[in-house]
């Protein structure tokens, strides 16, 4: 459920969010993705995480908006910027303030740090955007997990066997068990689960890091993953949820905390603690926007470096206009001789 404290969610398509901010937050992602990709391989995850969180913060004020982090990076890792409450945009500093669109904003600027600092694939700088009250204000805690696609929507249960879950998931798609893909975050955590998985016959990924990158493969046909199960953080998981609008596809999930968690989770609105929640319970939003850049290749292909400039390439998705968009930018160095590469 949103914070007590949010504004109703608008039942308004708002266009300007759509379609004139869409691009704008695809900007942001940018930014942070070329900040974080000069450290890569460096083998220094705080000095990624820390390029990218300040470039985001430093694009998002140029954002025709009034934002407010909803969930952030200050909370779980003491940053000093893009903390939760915190007011971003261009619209804060404008004598006509009521003109810009309020934003609620849930942000990742580098998921899989790690990934970047070892030049490891599939680490992406990601934010979702809502209106006022389209995003749950999630806790910093952990979180279990079930994603699946469109076509598998209703058939799963996240207090199913595994065996259960991977049989309704095969027959929906009219597979058999042994041809699914299920992505796994690589903990001891997941022993047991891991166990279950290949005890059915169904194939495993194990990632480092990433599950937010891996749940959108889960929703897109052709991608070769048909769920992702296990757990992990809450606030990637309403990001996840936000993506999951934009595809149709569905994620179930858990938080999953510790005691001394429990007086803040309760403090961020949330009363039911075990409480298994949607798609539609993560991100309510009417006018949800997703835009993610990628850092190293993999599900997006990463930032490159050239003599004239840089190319980024980027998937931004709104879910009122039903878009889904990969945008192949090139920033050109301001020089007088400079050539475009494509």
């Amino acid at each position: 459920m949103p914070s007590p404290t949010a504004h109703p969610v608008s039942n308004k398509p708002n266009t300007t969010l759509e379609v004139e901010l869409a691009l704008e937050l695809a900007r942001v992602t940018e930014e942070a993705a070329i900040e974080s990709a000069k450290t890569m391989g460096m083998g220094d995850r705080d000095l990624a995480d820390k390029a990218a969180t300040e470039a985001m913060r430093r694009a998002m004020d140029s954002v025709p908006m009034r934002g407010r982090i909803v969930i952030g990076e200050g909370e779980r890792d003491q940053a000093p910027m893009l903390f939760i409450g915190e007011e971003v945009g261009f619209g804060f500093r404008s004598a006509a303030a009521e003109d810009y669109p309020e934003v609620d904003i849930a942000v990742d600027p580098l998921e899989g740090t790690n990934l970047c600092a070892t030049g490891a694939p599939n680490s992406i700088t990601v934010l979702a955007a809502s209106e006022r009250g389209g995003l749950l204000h999630a806790p910093d805690c952990y979180m279990e997990k079930l994603v699946v696609g469109p076509s598998c929507k209703g058939a799963v249960d996240l207090d199913a066997p595994v065996e259960d879950n991977l049989r309704a998931i095969a027959k929906r798609i009219s597979r058999d068990i042994h041809d699914l893909v299920v992505i796994v975050l690589e903990r001891p955590r997941h022993e047991k689960l891991i166990a279950d998985i290949r005890k059915t016959g169904a194939r495993i990924r194990l990632i480092g890091d990433g599950d937010l990158s891996a749940g959108i493969s889960a929703a897109v046909l052709g991608s070769g993953v048909h769920a992702v199960m296990g757990i992990g953080g809450a606030p990637e998981g309403v990001i996840t949820a936000a993506a999951m609008r934009c595809l149709n596809g569905e994620i179930l999930a858990r938080l999953v905390y510790r005691d001394d968690q429990v007086e803040r989770i309760q403090a961020m609105g949330i009363k039911d603690l075990k409480k298994i929640y949607r798609s539609e319970d993560l991100a309510p939003g009417k006018n949800i926007v997703l835009a993610a850049t990628g850092v190293t290749d993999g599900f997006l292909r990463g930032v490159r470096f050239f003599g004239e400039g840089i190319r980024t390439l980027s998937l931004v998705m709104t879910q009122a206009t039903g878009k889904v968009r990969f945008v192949d930018s090139i920033h050109v160095n301001p020089q007088p001789d400079f050539k475009v590469r494509f």
